[in-house]
């Protein structure tokens, strides 16, 4: 299996690499310094550089995948921020996480969903609980929140442009990283493990579906 991670340098990411070349799949794995770049290829993946925020970098990754076809693509790349609707977001904040979290994601679809449909395989991005409009009970991450709802979006108004592909966004729940912090009940492992599981059986059915890691499908946004 051909596998393509966009942000792959730590976290998550990392270790979707990880599990997949373990199981003797192919991987292309992006990331934006040289050092994690290094750390990939030592892994056995082919290295990308590549930075989601940065227009120009993105806007490249087509003549870089040229010729590939992907059974699977995975974009994981994303930053979280503090702070909740009792004070206005910064505009550095919010650009970040915006050009981050959404704009990386809208200029990458256009760039690799054919080469999934080539495949006929699956465009996967891993979103957050925290988008979901349904059940908000507070604004903590304000500025993230948004961006993640964007994200769920854009995955789902891209669907139908893809038909021979299936996209969907899933929820990774909440994880042991930089961003989920120590005290999160999943480790990344188990995390990335529980949505290759839930990835491997999504069927036609789940075409603009957002998943949960342990396969549970939400059925409000």
């Amino acid at each position: 299996m051909n596998v393509l991670v966009i942000g792959a340098s730590r976290g998550i990411g990392h270790e979707f690499v990880r599990q997949y070349l373990a199981d003797g799949d192919r991987v292309i794995a992006t990331a934006r310094d040289a050092t994690a770049l290094q750390e990939l290829e030592s892994l056995g993946a082919k290295p990308l550089k590549l930075d989601v925020a940065d227009l120009a970098s993105i806007s490249g990754l087509g003549w870089q995948l040229d010729g590939e076809k992907l059974d699977l693509a995975l974009y994981v790349a994303g930053v979280y921020t503090q702070g909740g609707a009792r004070e206005p977001p910064a505009q550095a904040e919010f650009d970040r996480a915006m050009r981050t979290n959404v704009l990386g994601a809208m200029q990458a679809i256009p760039q690799v969903a054919p080469l999934v449909e080539d495949a006929g395989g699956k465009f996967v991005f891993v979103t957050s609980q925290m988008g979901r409009i349904a059940d908000v009970d507070n604004s903590h991450g304000w500025v993230y929140r948004v961006s993640k709802a964007a994200l769920n979006m854009a995955v789902v108004a891209a669907q139908p442009d893809y038909p021979k592909a299936t996209l969907a966004v899933i929820n990774p729940g909440w994880v042991q990283t930089d961003m989920g912090g120590a005290g999160a009940p999943l480790t990344v492992r188990d995390s990335v493990a529980a949505m290759r599981r839930t990835i491997a059986g999504m069927k036609d059915a789940d075409r603009g579906a957002f998943l949960n890691h342990d396969g549970q499908r939400f059925e409000s946004w």
